[in-house]
């Protein structure tokens, strides 16, 4: 696959996930409507929430996620070698300069977002920035711009918007039914209803794996690629190679990363625990394994 075909395909699933969002959203609360017998009002609110995350997800997912991490703009007499390193790599993959901002936080990482080159922001962590020399540090802007030159961006800042609005929207409706189910206000008709109880479980089960999904719609592969891209661009594979090492061998945790921002990262933000729960979380990872992709950039 070319890059242009990467960046249609980018696209194309971007608008694809806008649809299932929709989709997804206008049948939750129509479910929900048809519970408390006001299944037109509820639809409206679910196309109507379902339109404004989308448009927001499209033209304001960076300021969301820059917030949501709590990054801060990068200035460039305090972070010289992070700028000049960006205004390199840039200028080598004929992308305009990104916008820079930094998390100030021990643990070493770093993701790229925005919807296009020309309204892309790379942002890393103080602890990647002083953990990594200025070759290892060259790799991850190369394999973050890389992300930016195919439109990955684009698509992985919308699906962390989305996520993040299905989880907050059905964590409020279970927690509204729990208190609706259990009030003594309620009447006898409504309280103890199985139907109420179903559909209370169903949301506690599906919304995860419907979010899990979604963010699975981003592919593995997407990672891949841009580590490729990095090395192509810097010419020095294993200056990611030994980034990826030091950054995956950390035992800090980002703090500020969440379940719907995880796969932004160039390194899954959460650490591992156990080898069962490992295996079972590699099987809904967005990540690669590190030592697979560290093995590729070396045989490079």
């Amino acid at each position: 696959m070319t890059i242009y075909n990467q960046i249609s395909s980018n696209r194309y699933r971007t608008f694809l996930i806008f649809f299932v969002f929709i989709f997804l959203f206008t049948g939750f609360f129509y479910v929900l409507g048809k519970y408390t017998n006001s299944s037109s009002l509820y639809i409206f609110f679910g196309l109507a929430i379902s339109f404004i995350s989308s448009f927001a997800s499209y033209f304001y997912s960076d300021k969301i996620i820059l917030f949501t991490v709590g990054a801060i703009p990068a200035n460039k007499s305090e972070y010289f070698d992070y700028y000049t390193v960006a205004e390199n790599i840039a200028i080598a993959s004929r992308i305009p300069m990104p916008r820079l901002y930094v998390i100030e936080n021990p643990a070493p990482n770093a993701f790229a977002t925005g919807r296009s080159p020309k309204h892309a922001i790379v942002c890393v962590t103080t602890g990647l920035l002083e953990l990594l020399n200025r070759a290892e540090l060259e790799g991850v802007v190369a394999h973050e711009m890389g992300h930016i030159k195919d439109y990955d961006i684009l698509l992985s800042s919308v699906v962390a918007v989305l996520v993040g609005s299905l989880a907050i929207i059905s964590d409020w409706v279970m927690r509204n039914l729990w208190w609706v189910g259990i009030s003594r206000d309620n009447d006898d008709n409504r309280r103890g209803n199985p139907i109420s109880l179903i559909f209370f479980i169903a949301v506690i089960v599906i919304t995860p794996i419907v979010a899990t999904l979604i963010q699975l719609a981003v592919s593995r592969q997407r990672e891949y690629l841009a580590d490729a891209t990095g090395a192509l661009t810097t010419r020095y594979p294993e200056g990611l190679a030994r980034a990826l090492e030091k950054i995956s061998s950390s035992p800090h945790v980002l703090s500020t990363a969440s379940t719907s921002t995880a796969h932004l990262f160039i390194v899954n933000p959460f650490k591992k625990r156990t080898s069962i729960s490992n295996w079972f979380l590699s099987l809904f990872s967005t990540h690669p394994p590190v030592e697979e992709r560290i093995k590729i950039l070396r045989s490079m």
